[in-house]
């Protein structure tokens, strides 16, 4: 749920001690990167998964203050709303076994909230966007009760000077209109759940990973698209992304400078550089000054507040010393755990293969990013200008992507029979063209029923199977 803090109100004093104390710890940031005392450590690898509970019609159910206090796991919180929870893992390393501690992880944690929503009469689905969800669903009475969540949306309806968020998205499917509505506070945000990705690697490699995690976001999220619907109509193959993008909103026209963002550009020799850009262009929304400066609690408190789709963070190993790590966000929860683990793989290996070749990056800025919503728009059926300039189809580039995760997984001495393992999910979803939103939207040709292709997703989900062998 990001930090929880003291207060939901403040004033000018607050913004501006706030803002100094940013600045400091902004130049104190870069004097540690510069003079080599970040953390050489990794790559070292985490995630987190963001969940619906829903009750036994398919609805939302707004039960995550009892649900946890059951459960009392903390590797499982809160989200924004009632009707979300968050499970995350123990960072470890990536060698021989680190994707088979992962996997085994989520699903022991997984079953556990299974079995525990039942006490509610609720139980637990990952999905991009809930094909049920309503629009009424999305207001403020469901509202996880958080001081931090509380003072985000005062803040952000105060930049926008209380101007509505209008809500405009197309649809890729003849028989229905764009979507366009109002909202009035941030619980839209509660219509997107994601698999998010952790990777820390010396600071040195950081920028190469970096930029290469940039042009993956494309072909990551073509593989992956898993939220197709949104209050039950067919929009984008990875609505999500619009959602999302839409909800969280500044005053301004410059769309390069919205809180969620691919971004501006390219990470330079010097990745700290993206949090002098944070300092400058992004007004704070939770003053709250920490008290110890070494720790960066402005800054990474407002670095919490800034949704790159990948995002830069700053952290601390066991022993204390600070770290810089991607958090890697494009991609949807769901369908199944072995698909998300496998697209963990695919992610894992491919990025270290591209990381060198990205320091300095031969696609231009301006493709990945125009690839990044093509494939939030039409899934594994876009098509990207690629390395060399070429226009290919989506999986034509995961196809030419997946050698080099394996060689990526392999010389990171990943057990040779989990690379088959996972790798044959990626291979086979690619040669089936079946991800997630694939099947919804096959699903919801069949039988135009969001119901059923919810009551059916859950089935399969909990059968373990990956989703290219799910039957509509």
């Amino acid at each position: 749920m990001g930090q929880e803090i003291s207060a939901t109100g403040f004033d000018e004093a607050d913004f501006r001690n706030f803002t100094d104390q940013l600045a400091r710890e902004t130049a104190a940031l870069r004097d540690h990167h510069a003079s080599g005392r970040l953390s050489n450590q990794g790559p070292t690898i985490g995630l987190e998964l963001e969940a619906w509970l829903i009750d036994r019609n398919s609805w939302p159910a707004p039960h995550n203050q009892s649900f946890l206090h059951r459960l009392g796991d903390p590797f499982v919180v809160p989200e924004l709303s009632r009707f979300n929870i968050e499970v995350n893992a123990e960072p470890g390393g990536l060698a021989r076994d680190g994707l088979r501690e992962l996997e085994d992880h989520l699903n022991a944690t997984w079953n556990r909230c299974v079995s525990n929503a039942h006490e509610d009469v609720d139980t637990v689905i990952a999905i991009g966007t809930l094909p049920t969800l309503r629009e009424s669903d999305l207001s403020l009475d469901n509202m996880t009760p958080s001081n931090r969540y509380a003072a985000l949306n005062t803040e952000l309806v105060r930049l926008r000077e209380n101007r509505p968020l209008r809500i405009d998205i197309d649809s890729h499917h003849e028989d229905w209109p764009h979507l366009q509505t109002e909202h009035l506070d941030c619980m839209l945000e509660a219509a997107t759940t994601s698999f998010q990705l952790h990777l820390q690697v010396p600071p040195g490699e950081l920028a190469g990973n970096l930029n290469a995690s940039m042009i993956l976001s494309a072909p990551l999220v073509a593989l992956s698209a898993n939220a197709p619907f949104l209050f039950g109509q067919p929009l984008w193959h990875e609505t999500r992304i619009a959602i999302f993008e839409q909800a969280i909103e500044q005053a301004g026209d410059d769309a390069a400078l919205h809180r969620v963002t691919f971004g501006t550009g390219y990470a330079g020799e010097d990745p700290t550089a993206i949090f002098v850009e944070n300092l400058a262009n992004y007004p704070a929304l939770l003053p709250i000054a920490g008290e110890n400066e070494a720790e960066f609690p402005c800054l990474r408190l407002h670095n919490g507040t800034i949704w790159r789709w990948n995002r830069p963070l700053v952290g601390f190993d066991a022993d204390g010393t600070p770290h810089l790590r991607i958090e890697q966000r494009v991609m949807p929860a769901g369908p199944s755990v072995i698909d998300m683990i496998a697209n963990a793989a695919f992610y894992y290996g491919t990025v270290f293969m591209l990381a060198e070749r990205c320091r300095k990056p031969e696609l231009p800025f301006e493709a990945a990013r125009a690839n990044f919503y093509a494939a939030a728009k039409h899934g594994m059926d876009a098509e990207f200008t690629w390395l060399g300039g070429k226009r290919l189809p989506a999986r034509e580039v995961l196809k030419s992507l997946l050698p080099l995760a394996r060689e990526g997984l392999e010389a990171q001495d990943v057990s040779p029979e989990l690379v088959d393992r996972y790798l044959e999910v990626i291979e086979q979803r690619v040669a089936t063209g079946r991800n997630g939103a694939a099947w919804q939207l096959a699903h919801f040709r069949k039988h135009g029923d969001v119901f059923r292709l919810t009551a059916d997703y859950l089935e399969h989900q909990r059968s373990g199977m990956p989703v290219h062998e799910w039957g509509v």
